[in-house]
């Protein structure tokens, strides 16, 4: 592993220096297995003066052709001025972000070559994996290296042996190599990959109690060292008689890297203890906070290169040393999957947040904070700040950066074994809606129900350093996830506590109440605790179901009667806990179609059966739309003053039910639900028109159908254009008389009263579908 700086390099290039020239047994090759394709971009790393570059544009490739070194590309711009198809672009591949593709052009690369260039990157496994990630599909990565074995002595540090060569191809599907001329051709396709634990024989006595040192550079990245038995350790070692855990890390981490670092900035964060064959091994995990030097390789009887790598790649490296995943896995909970049950053991408390992120990062956050703000979704200066500070890839350092910035999605970080998921980071747009309607100030304290990490730090940074967050979760995995998490790059402001979210915080509640609760999971009821813990005239936040229809409702506490005040359609997984709800439903027609009631209880199903496959009554609600349109209030609107209000789901393909959900009501035997179908395509979609439907089975099916019909025409004739209805929510045992004009909905703890346009206090319908459990 030979590092040269940038200052070397450029002085070899300003001697007129260069490399090899590209051979026609290597462009025959290259034309062979890559020919390129129409359209087809290349990326051609460490470029030199351009030989290569200019060889693969000659064959219908537009190039991008980066290189370390200025004075590289300043000759190569020089000798092929000629050449359009060809971009020169300086970059280290190591620590910057690849450049866009020109405008109007789909992102990645059909073809990567590394030619002469991939024994002076220090980091070549994560620079592999991450050039690999910009292939397309079928694309290929194509590496050119000296071999050793075909290498004069004192050049061999340009080359790789067998060894160098076999890791190459961990993490990607297919790899096939050629040799020509004493180089060898390495094609790699289908990055992939997967890591393995793997275990050494049965350690010496002495050596059951060892210490691994965790350390990430600027960039955010780990340190791993590649040992001689094929596997990848964290630095480490046995604790000597007399020395503390910290000692022994910080004492390995310069003997094996040559890296130093002092106790003061070393940390126990926890102890882990499991059995390798007949002994019992301890291994206590020290996050080292500070370090300085430059890696060397100290000890070649033990390790062949010592790299830095992303988070995200962990889980792809391919063998990685037990405990060493283990210790990774304890500072970073699920940067690795499916590794062996572990006693660990906290320490008594956490290491300070460490710094250090990848300049990508901070440019894939402002692209994010841009993308929100132009949506609406952040007026204010604040939330604006937070969204472009709080550094949201550090919050699941098992995806890539590009999935943690993307603002319109939530990234799953826990599955059921069903692959359901029961955690996420929630989409960031929504994250920012529902920070802005919670109004936070300096100093407030905030009670956030259901965990993760991230959501609890942009709050903590919008309540500054007086501020406080309690975060609860009911999950000891997401509490212990969010703590680590928090402590690796949070403000310290977080409090994670295990607990049912349905209770609050009980032992952490203000004097007054907190100033906010936000509820980051969907729930099917509004919990008393959640008034009760909340400050008077304070906001909570809240996903709430109704129909099974989710909206995140703002709603403040005056005295015992919770006002809303915004409405945001959203998507949350759903509540796990005490208050969790699962609706009942009722299978029909041998599965084809299932009925089920999101509030309340089932209706009467007695001849529906038969009903369903018999005719089917068709009545049109006269409503016809114009391209893509929202109907997101109808949802509600029919939800909470429909009679027999219920939901259908059918599966792919069912002959009875034209939707796979569809909003719908039971009565009288019979069953109608809402549809739609296109009455006229258009080669743009605004020039589209689409007309909803009623279908309904049964005997009293012309009837049924012209109720939800008309429910229909009243939406759209007093509620389209006026967005959702002022509402209040009472404690359970009010009573009727107690309640506003309006349309009530009843859940176990909570009476919901919407006062819909056009429906006067008389005609005003009580669903009550929970009274039985009112107090």
């Amino acid at each position: 592993m030979q590092q040269i700086s940038r200052d070397a390099w450029q002085e070899h290039y300003d001697d007129g220096k260069g490399f090899r020239p590209l051979s026609e047994a290597e462009r025959a090759l290259l034309t062979e297995h890559v020919p390129a394709p129409g359209n087809g971009r290349a990326l051609d790393v460490g470029c030199g003066t351009g030989q290569l570059a200019v060889a693969l544009a000659r064959t219908g490739y537009d190039v991008d052709a980066v290189d370390y070194t200025e004075g590289a590309l300043a000759r190569a711009r020089a000798e092929h001025a000629g050449e359009r198809r060809v971009r020169w672009l300086c970059l280290d591949v190591e620590d910057d972000a690849l450049p866009d593709p020109p405008e109007g052009q789909p992102p990645g690369y059909d073809l990567v070559v590394m030619r002469l260039s991939v024994a002076f990157i220090q980091n070549r496994s994560s620079v592999l994996r991450a050039l690999g990630a910009q292939l397309r599909a079928r694309g290929a990565l194509v590496v050119i290296t000296p071999v050793v074995e075909h290498t004069s002595q004192e050049r061999r540090h340009i080359a790789l042996d067998e060894d160098d060569l076999s890791q190459l191809t961990q993490g990607f599907e297919e790899a096939t190599r050629f040799d020509t001329e004493g180089l060898a051709v390495v094609v790699l396709r289908g990055p992939g990959g997967s890591f393995t634990a793997l275990e050494k024989g049965r350690p010496a006595p002495q050596a059951v109690m060892g210490a691994v040192a965790v350390l990430t550079d600027g960039s955010g990245r780990v340190l791993l060292g590649r040992s001689i038995k094929g596997m990848w350790e964290l630095p480490g070692g046995r604790i000597e008689a007399g020395e503390s855990a910290q000692g022994a890390a910080v004492r390995e981490l310069a003997e094996e890297t040559g890296l130093t670092a002092h106790e003061q900035n070393a940390h126990v964060i926890t102890v882990l203890h499991d059995d390798r064959l007949d002994l019992r091994r301890i291994t206590p995990v020290v996050r080292v906070t500070a370090w300085e030097g430059e890696i060397q390789l100290r000890e070649p009887e033990k390790f062949t290169r010592w790299e830095w790598h992303p988070l995200h790649t962990l889980a792809t490296l391919g063998p990685i040393f037990m405990p060493a995943a283990q210790a990774l896995n304890a500072v970073w909970p699920g940067v690795l999957t499916g590794l062996p049950p572990i006693h660990s053991y906290p320490g008594t408390f956490d290491a300070p947040a460490v710094p250090g992120e990848p300049a990508e990062a901070v440019s894939l956050r402002h692209a994010m904070a841009d993308r929100i703000v132009a949506g609406g979704w952040a007026p204010s200066p604040a939330v604006r700040q937070a969204l472009r500070t709080v550094p949201r890839h550090r919050f699941v350092p098992e995806s890539t950066l590009v999935t943690a910035y993307h603002d319109d999605l939530a990234v799953v970080t826990v599955r059921e074994d069903t692959g359901a998921a029961v955690s996420s980071v929630s989409a960031a747009w929504l994250q920012a809606d529902m920070a802005e309607q919670l109004r936070l100030e300096a100093g407030m304290s905030v009670l956030e129900v259901g965990s993760g990490g991230f959501n609890a730090e942009l709050l903590a940074h919008l309540v500054g350093e007086r501020g406080r967050v309690v975060s609860v979760d009911l999950d000891p995995y997401v509490v212990h996830r969010t703590r680590r998490l928090c402590a690796e790059a949070g403000g310290g402001r977080v409090t994670a506590v295990l607990g049912d979210g349905c209770l609050g915080a009980p032992s952490h509640v203000p004097a007054d109440g907190f100033d906010a609760i936000v509820v980051t999971h969907n729930v099917s009821d509004i919990a008393r605790a959640w008034r009760e813990q909340l400050a008077e005239g304070a906001r909570l936040v809240v996903p709430l179901e109704m129909g099974g229809y989710a909206r995140s409702l703002t709603l403040v506490r005056r005295g015992n009667v919770l006002h809303g005040e915004h409405w945001t359609y959203c998507g949350f997984v759903r509540d796990r806990g005490a208050a969790a709800r699962t609706a009942p439903a009722v299978p029909l027609a041998d599965g084809q179609v299932t009925v089920r009631w999101e509030d309340g209880t089932p209706g009467d199903m007695a001849g529906l059966d038969e009903a369903l496959r018999g005719p089917r009554h068709e009545r049109s609600t006269g409503l016809v739309v114009r391209g893509s349109f929202n109907f997101e209030t109808l949802q509600i609107y029919a939800a909470t003053t429909l009679q027999g209000f219920c939901r259908l789901s059918a599966p792919t393909g069912s002959t009875l039910v034209a939707q796979q959900d569809a909003a719908a009501i039971l009565a009288d035997g019979s069953l109608a639900y809402l549809t739609y179908r296109k009455v006229k395509d258009a080669p743009e979609p605004g020039d589209s028109l689409t007309e909803f439907l009623i279908h309904a089975y049964g005997p009293a099916a012309e009837e049924v159908a012209e109720r939800f019909a008309e429910c229909v025409r009243v939406w759209d004739r007093e509620v389209r254009e006026s967005g959702y209805p002022p509402m209040t929510i009472h404690p359970a045992a009010t009573p009727d008389d107690q309640l506003p004009p309006g349309d009530v909905l009843d859940k176990p703890s909570a009476r919901l009263v919407l006062q819909w346009p056009g429906r006067p206090p008389a005609d005003a319908v009580s669903l009550s579908t929970a009274g039985e459990q009112r107090a």
